[in-house]
């Protein structure tokens, strides 16, 4: 009986480790500094010079996050740089007060890149396949939107 009793004990300490290293196997949220880490990389076409940084006020209206229904206060922090004009390429981590959040203004993110294409198709046609292409990444409360040149080296820099 005492061998029957250890058995399932040992089983029950097996079945806990295995548990604590599923939860362990989700990937990390995304970081602010990322962004930078990005503009680092041969991603972007355009210069380091060429892209400017937005704030997470001008980032909410531009993005549009409150026709999804999120309010400001939803967006804890952002960091985001995008081309100043000459190409759609863009860079953001938004950061939200939760999961649900995060993942309305994913889809928030989705009519934006939808509503770019559209702007851009007779303008700057070059710029549509950087557009269909375009990362957005839910993670957590975090999520990251990538419109790149390169979408490899973007995805590198984050590893």
């Amino acid at each position: 009986m005492r061998r029957i009793w250890k058995l399932t004990l040992a089983l029950l300490v097996l079945l806990g480790l295995a548990a604590c290293a599923g939860e362990n196997d989700a990937p990390p949220l995304y970081a602010l500094g990322d962004v930078e880490r990005i503009s680092q990389s041969e991603a972007f076409t355009a210069e380091l010079n060429d892209l400017e940084e937005v704030d997470a006020d001008t980032a909410f209206a531009l993005y549009r996050l409150g026709d999804s229904g999120l309010v400001r206060e939803d967006l804890k922090e952002s960091a985001v740089l995008r081309s100043a004009g000459a190409t759609c390429e863009e860079a953001a981590v938004l950061v939200f007060t939760s999961a649900d959040k995060a993942k309305t203004a994913a889809d928030a993110l989705q009519d934006y890149l939808a509503g770019q294409m559209d702007s851009n198709r007779d303008y700057r046609p070059a710029e549509i396949p950087k557009l269909e292409n375009a990362l957005v990444d839910l993670r957590g409360e975090t999520l990251l939107l990538v419109v790149a040149n390169d979408l490899d080296a973007a995805q590198n820099a984050l590893k």
